[in-house]
């Protein structure tokens, strides 16, 4: 008896335990809201249409330059410019480790994806993931052609270098 007591409470902990993980695996929840901030060129926040407070924002499938690294400047304005004030539409897939809403983010329902436009505008990186290609892998391609962006130098470096030599930016 004392034995199955032990394993069902072990049972309900294990369950407890992995809940979170499983409450985060839902599926994808669409919403509404206005941009109030840029971080910088992969990160921003949405205030819900529904009220509430403004919810921070990593564009999915995007890897842009960070905030001290060559061009991560240039890709918060680009972002500021196109999003900054707007009515977007989020369909969100994910948090990150940081505890970030991974998300695609498109200009009012139904329009232009942040992340595909970032990307083709040559100020961020299509984020795959291990050997896949992510969403934005032509979009990149089309820029890279095209010298858009980060592109027009010699040689940038993708931000995922970038952090293993030098690590993150200071805030």
């Amino acid at each position: 008896m004392a034995a199955g007591v032990g394993a069902g409470v072990l049972a309900l902990a294990a369950g407890l335990l992995t809940a979170p993980a499983v409450a985060s695996a839902r599926p994808a929840e669409v919403w509404t809201g206005t941009v109030t901030h840029v971080t910088d060129g992969d990160t921003l926040w949405v205030r819900p249409a529904r009220d509430g407070a403004p919810v921070k924002i990593r564009l999915h499938g995007v890897d842009a330059p960070e905030r001290c690294q060559a061009g991560g400047p240039e890709a918060t304005r680009w972002l500021q410019t196109h999003a900054q004030g707007r009515k977007v539409q989020v369909r969100s897939r994910a948090r990150d480790d940081w505890g970030r809403v991974v998300a695609v983010v498109r200009l009012a329902p139904g329009r232009e994806d942040l992340g595909a436009a970032l990307v083709g505008a040559g100020w961020a990186w299509d984020a795959g993931w291990g050997r896949r290609p992510g969403p934005y892998q032509q979009a990149e391609a089309e820029a890279r052609r095209a010298r858009r962006g980060l592109h027009a130098g010699a040689s940038p470096q993708r931000p995922r270098d970038f952090r293993r030599q030098h690590g993150s930016c200071p805030r």
